[in-house]
C-alpha cells in the first residue's frame, strides 16, 4: 500500500461548534493524519473578485455561514488529540501582521507538541482586504517577507529583521515552536505560488490543476534556489478516491510524488461522521 496520508479539508467550516474536538478524537482515531481549515475574517456582500475554485465563481457559502477563525479551531481540536496534525489550508498571510501570527503559531505548536502545518495563501478576495485595510498590490512580496520575518522569529532568542514591510530589532519571540520551526505548505493553483513553494515553502497544496506539471515547477524551482527539491511535501486531492478503486488512486498519487491526499469534510456532514470516518479509514487503508 502506498504510504501517502491522509488529511480533511475544511474542517472548521463543516464542524464549527464545539463538536469539532469529537470530529477531530474520530479522525484521529481512525487513521487520519491531518485536518485542514479555511480562513475568510469577512464575507462582503456583492464581492466582485472570482472565487477560483467553482465554476460560478462564488464561494460555496452564504454571509451567514460560520467560518470560526482558523488557529482558535485548531486549538480546540489539539487539545483533545494527541497525534492528529493541525493544518491552515490556508491563512491569508499578507492580511495578518507576521509578529503577532508567529507568536500564535509558535504558542499553538509548542501547546500542541509540534503539530502545525502552516498553510498560507495571497488570497483571493480584494473585497476582504479592502475591508481590512491591507494593500492589495504586492500582496505577494509582502507575503514572501512576511514567511522570512516569522522564521527569524522562530530561530533564536534575539532576533532583528530589516525588510520592506516589517522591521524589527533585537526582540525575543517565546515560546519558539517544538521543532525549531513550523512547516510552512504554499497553498495556491498558479506557477506563481509553485515557484514560491520550491523557493521557500516546505510543502504545496494546489486546490486544482496539472499535478505533475505543478510538481516539476516546484521541484525545478527549489533546485535553482538550491534547496532540496525531494524534501518539498505535496498535497493533492484526487477524484479517483471516490471512484471503484480509491486505494488504486493512493498507489497513483504516490507514483506522482504526492505525499498527502486530502478529502473533503463535507462527506463526514451529519451525526454518524465516526462511523463514516471509520468506512473511509477501511477504503484507503489506513487502518
Amino acid at each position: 500500500m502506498a504510504d501517502v496520508k491522509v488529511g480533511l479539508m475544511f474542517a472548521n467550516s463543516i464542524f464549527p461548534d464545539a463538536n469539532a474536538a469529537d470530529f477531530g478524537r474520530a479522525a484521529e482515531a481512525s487513521g487520519f493524519e491531518s485536518v485542514w481549515t479555511v480562513e475568510h475574517v469577512i464575507f462582503p456582500e456583492n464581492y466582485g473578485s472570482t472565487y477560483p475554485y467553482d465554476k460560478s465563481g462564488k464561494m460555496p457559502a452564504r454571509p451567514s455561514s460560520k467560518i470560526p477563525d482558523p488557529l482558535i479551531w485548531l486549538s480546540w481540536v489539539g487539545a483533545s488529540t494527541t497525534t492528529l496534525r493541525l493544518g491552515t489550508g490556508i491563512v491569508i498571510l499578507p492580511q495578518r501582521n507576521p509578529l503577532v501570527i508567529a507568536k500564535e503559531l509558535a504558542t499553538l505548536d509548542h501547546l500542541s507538541g509540534g503539530r502545525v502545518e502552516f498553510g498560507i495563501g495571497v488570497g483571493w478576495l480584494r473585497e476582504e482586504f479592502d475591508a481590512l485595510g491591507i494593500p492589495w498590490e504586492r500582496r505577494g512580496a509582502r507575503t514572501d517577507e512576511y514567511v522570512a520575518a516569522m522564521r527569524t522569529l522562530w530561530s533564536g532568542e534575539m532576533t532583528s529583521f530589516d525588510g520592506e514591510f516589517v522591521s524589527f530589532s533585537n526582540v525575543a519571540s517565546n515560546p519558539t515552536p517544538t521543532n525549531g520551526t513550523i512547516p510552512i505548505v504554499v497553498g495556491g493553483h498558479s506557477r506563481a505560488a509553485a515557484e514560491r513553494a520550491g523557493r521557500l515553502g516546505d510543502g504545496f497544496f494546489p486546490g486544482k490543476g496539472d499535478i505533475a506539471e505543478l510538481s516539476d515547477i516546484v521541484r525545478q524551482t527549489a533546485a535553482d534556489h538550491g534547496r532540496d527539491p525531494e524534501a518539498i511535501e505535496i498535497t493533492f486531492g484526487s477524484p479517483g478516491l471516490f471512484g471503484d478503486d480509491p486505494k488504486g488512486a493512493m498507489e497513483e498519487l504516490a507514483a506522482a510524488g504526492v505525499s498527502r491526499t486530502i478529502l473533503p469534510s463535507l462527506i463526514f456532514l451529519g451525526d454518524a461522521y465516526a462511523d463514516t470516518l471509520a468506512e473511509w479509514s477501511e477504503k484507503l487503508g489506513l487502518g
